[in-house]
């Protein structure tokens, strides 16, 4: 008896960019933010779990060594087709995720007005925002984030998708990958709180986005003006400015998305007077307008280079 040959995979996509463009920092910033079972970050490979309007697969994204651009390999769970509407969908999306489109050239000469940005800029010339697959899926890990750490949270977001997320079938599975993470359905009436020990408060949060994603499936939609997504978020309950220019930044890829009261920002801007207050950054940021997001992130690149201040032993 004859055995059917294994069917090939298809070839990659192709996704060019502007150079340059460090794919080093986005890694690694992905690696701290990677919810474990649904995202798996390894040196020079991204992998996650997708779905699409009912298709579920995995995707891997790596650099090309040899030209500009990145590489982005599908596969499919189960008997879906990766059809060109499914490769369509997932190019736009990894596109916006990895900041391809970007123009580094603009960028630069945009915050050239503030001589700190700007040299910090020249410093690490190839930031991306470092984007999202999925605007839900980041706009509950910034629910998840808030008042605790980033270890913190992704820890809850392994423990949210292990809980609530949809099992990948294991034969066509990246390793390490389990589950897709969780859809607004699954998460609208999900006791979110007593199942991950969290505040009542940020379980609330997580299911009147659901219900509100639901209700308006434009919500977290790309295109809408930065002050209209912040207005209709910070509506919802337990998110205020903070988590939703956040979601803004990264789920939607506004530019001008600035997150004042962050900490990482604020300790960034000090240069030894002392921070800024959220009020002071929120002045000074006019001049890095349209680009607050990319100054927001060589700040975050900058705070996260220093080296953590030492602790002074107490005496006994």
């Amino acid at each position: 008896m004859t055995r059917p040959s294994p069917v090939p995979d298809p070839p990659p996509l192709a996704l060019p960019y502007r150079p340059p463009f460090d794919w080093a920092h986005l890694e690694a910033f992905f690696a701290d933010h990677a919810s474990p079972g649904a995202e798996v970050v390894v040196p020079g490979r991204y992998a996650r779990s997708i779905r699409l309007d009912g298709w579920q697969g995995t995707l891997a994204v790596e650099p090309d060594p040899g030209a500009d651009r990145l590489l982005a390999r599908i596969r499919a769970t189960g008997d879906g087709a990766i059809d060109d509407a499914v490769r369509a969908a997932v190019t736009a999306r990894l596109r916006a995720m990895f900041d391809l489109d970007a123009d580094p050239a603009a960028v630069a000469a945009g915050l050239g007005r503030d001589a700190l940005i700007a040299a910090l800029v020249r410093r690490r010339p190839g930031l991306r925002l470092p984007g999202a697959f999925d605007a839900f899926e980041l706009a509950v890990r910034a629910i998840l984030g808030q008042q605790v750490s980033v270890a913190a949270a992704t820890r809850l977001a392994g423990r949210l998708v292990a809980a609530f997320g949809t099992p990948l079938a294991e034969a066509a599975a990246e390793p390490g990958l389990t589950h897709v993470f969780p859809a607004p359905e699954q998460l609208v009436e999900a006791d979110v709180s007593f199942v991950l020990n969290m505040p009542r408060a940020r379980g609330r949060a997580i299911r009147g986005l659901a219900a509100a994603c639901l209700a308006r499936p434009d919500l977290l939609a790309p295109g809408r003006s930065l002050d209209d997504t912040v207005a209709d978020l910070t509506a919802l309950p337990g998110i205020g400015p903070w988590t939703a220019h956040y979601v803004a930044l990264r789920a939607l890829g506004h530019t001008d998305a600035l997150p004042a009261s962050d900490l990482g920002l604020l300790r960034a801007l000090d240069t030894g007077a002392g921070r800024p207050s959220p009020a002071a950054l929120l002045v000074r940021s006019a001049a890095w307008r349209p680009w607050r997001a990319y100054a927001a992130i060589h700040l975050w690149a900058e705070d996260a280079a220093r080296p953590a201040p030492e602790l002074t032993p107490r005496l006994p």
